[in-house]
């Protein structure tokens, strides 16, 4: 039984696309996406229907990874396009060039593990995420980012937040308004604001806490809170991912970096 891909919210992502059309096998295609599971679609149905010009009438193409976890579009595009121009990017130039015998593949991924240990994408919580179980097993440790970063398998999708804007037209509709119930911290027992407070990257997960108590939490064996379980549901969270979640607070992060260039899929 196929299992259930992963939800994910605010999602960015930069992805990596293997040819598996026998005329063209071993090409690749890097990209970007907000949504995972319609890209792919559209590359396989040609630049008419959305795929860019370069995949099209060369498929099927198989999204054997991707990378996800950026603060905002802007972000994502910019790890696109230097993954794509290494030798461009002059945050990349001290990569050796391709090798004649080196499969492009390959050669993609010696890209990606150093990308992601140089700034500015060494900063960000990022996770790599393999798509495709028969290629994560035949690239397993070719890829090695930082210890906050995880390498994740399975499907993935996207979806959008609305709770927000339910919550707003109950309020306009009842024209009443909403009274909130006192929060108390979970680790401290003491009143939390919704300001101060800080909740876990799960959905059903009910932790509500101080955003300084949590990161007294991960700081026992660590200097930086960087990774850590949840006190309530007991599950690995990443301290990025909890700060990205916390109202949005990333969507208006502004980029200090300056290599980026456009494409078809900008």
């Amino acid at each position: 039984m196929e299992e259930e891909p992963e939800i994910i919210e605010h999602f960015f992502g930069v992805y990596l696309l293997y040819c598996m059309n026998p005329k063209y096998k071993g090409r690749t295609y890097i990209g970007y996406t907000v949504d995972p599971r319609r890209r792919i679609k559209q590359h396989n149905a040609g630049k008419n229907h959305g795929g860019a010009w370069q995949t099209s009438k060369r498929g099927p193409w198989n999204m054997v990874l991707i990378v996800h976890g950026f603060p905002n579009s802007t972000s994502a595009l910019r790890f696109e396009w230097a993954w794509q121009h290494p030798h461009v990017s002059r945050r990349l130039k001290h990569i050796p060039k391709k090798k004649a015998s080196q499969k492009i593949f390959d050669f993609r991924l010696v890209v990606l593990s150093e990308m992601l240990k140089i700034g500015p994408w060494c900063r960000l919580p990022l996770t790599v995420r393999w798509l495709d179980y028969e290629f994560s097993k035949k690239y397993y440790g070719r890829i090695s980012p930082p210890l906050h970063m995880p390498i994740c398998y399975g499907k993935i999708t996207s979806c959008k937040v609305k709770q927000k804007a339910k919550k707003d037209n109950i309020l306009q509709e009842s024209h009443l308004p909403m009274e909130k119930s006192p929060m108390f911290c979970s680790l401290c027992d003491s009143n939390v604001t919704e300001e101060d407070s800080i909740t876990c990257i799960k959905p059903k997960c009910l932790l509500i806490v101080h955003l300084i108590c949590l990161a007294k939490e991960f700081c026992k064996e660590m200097i930086l809170p960087i990774e850590g379980t949840c006190p309530a549901c007991k599950s690995n969270v990443l301290w990025g991912d909890l700060i990205r979640k916390k109202n949005g607070c990333y969507q208006d992060l502004k980029e200090i970096s300056t290599d980026f260039s456009s494409d078809d899929d900008i």
